[in-house]
């Protein structure tokens, strides 16, 4: 199924192994000051209650909402950063695998995560989002278009919106040509590959430059009984990958970077400048002559900036390597009755593009 899999060590949150100078946060500290040393560079330590710590980051909130009011989609991602640096600043303390504050949830990922580390701080919000994925990881996700339940290794991105996975579907249902030979790129939490194998197909490379994604598919695969099917690869777009493909898949982030970024979801979600161009220049190589490519997209970055390029119209209109074969488009409901969708959000279309190469005269 998969070379070098065991290996493979996962992308973990940052942490502190060393000591630092802190600020002790107890029931009878006031919220406001400790935001106000949060804001200044300063650590601030949850001594007893987990509650305590979202308590402060309430209030952190709440004063940085006074700063940054521009709800604009940039103004808002400005909030998010300074927000994002000032919470970290809010320690808990991990010894043994355990947090040792009291009424803390159980978080399974410090065991599995850090069994090398006895003892160590982690920022509150990283402690967040740790309980979150842990409860999803247990609990695991129905996918309806697949019938199936999954569940997603820390760190990697699954969606909360299926209607791109029923356009696929969509695609999947009227397909006539091989279905041997197929290559996924960016196969996060593997949905995309477990669709294809349920509608035929039986070779399927997929690869990830995160190292989670891969882990969680693999797991994923061998509990499913899908781990003939499918070779799994860690690396960068067709990185190790000596296939000449009938089918190329990709859903590739929908927003493009304005920051540097990290591993892991964030990669997921954002791309950087040169990664369609790279992407075409290397899918040309290994695409079988009457091969396709299928690339499932979004408007998104239009509706948040109609002066945004559309990165596979723009490779169309600038290259004479692919032509469209078929574009499908398909509203954006919103992930549950309870959300409520932003403004920016109200016109978004999920996209599936199918290219083909173009005939050489």
């Amino acid at each position: 199924m998969n070379r070098d899999l065991q290996s493979i060590k996962p992308n973990r949150p940052d942490i502190i192994t060393k000591q630092v100078k802190t600020i002790s946060f107890f029931p009878s500290t006031k919220t406001k000051v400790a935001v106000i040393d949060m804001i200044a560079g300063k650590y601030v330590l949850v001594e007893k209650l987990y509650s305590n710590g979202l308590e402060v980051l309430v209030e952190l909130k709440r004063n940085l909402s006074r700063k940054y009011n521009d709800k604009s989609f940039q103004g808002q991602r400005e909030y998010r950063s300074a927000y994002r640096e000032a919470s970290h600043r809010l320690l808990l303390k991990v010894k043994d695998n355990k947090l040792l504050v009291k009424k803390c949830p159980d978080i399974g990922w410090l065991k599995l995560l850090y069994p090398d580390i006895s003892e160590f701080y982690i920022p509150f919000p990283q402690l967040q989002g740790m309980n979150s994925s842990w409860q999803w990881h247990k609990r695991g996700i129905e996918i309806k278009t697949l019938n199936l339940t999954l569940h997603p290794f820390y760190g990697t991105y699954f969606p909360t919106r299926f209607d791109h996975l029923k356009l696929f579907d969509k695609y999947l249902k009227k397909y006539e040509g091989s279905k041997d030979k197929v290559i996924e790129i960016g196969v996060g939490s593997g949905i995309l590959s477990f669709q294809l194998i349920q509608n035929g197909f039986g070779d399927i490379f997929a690869t990830d430059t995160n190292k989670n994604a891969i882990i969680g598919v693999y797991q994923d695969s061998k509990r499913l009984g899908f781990e003939d099917k499918i070779t799994l690869n860690h690396g960068d777009l067709f990185e190790n990958c000596d296939v000449k493909a009938n089918l190329i898949v990709f859903n590739p982030p929908w927003m493009k970077a304005k920051h540097k970024l990290e591993e892991g979801i964030d990669k997921a979600i954002y791309y950087e400048e040169e990664l369609f161009p790279r992407f075409f220049e290397q899918a040309q190589k290994h695409l079988a002559p009457n091969g396709k490519i299928v690339l499932i997209f979004s408007n998104l970055a239009q509706v948040v900036n109609e002066q945004s390029t559309h990165p596979i119209i723009e490779e169309l209109r600038n290259n004479d390597r692919f032509r469209k074969d078929l574009h499908l488009r398909r509203e954006v409901k919103a992930s549950s009755r309870r959300t409520k969708r932003t403004n920016f959000r109200d016109n978004e279309k999920v996209e599936l593009w199918v290219l083909a190469p173009k005939v050489k005269k």
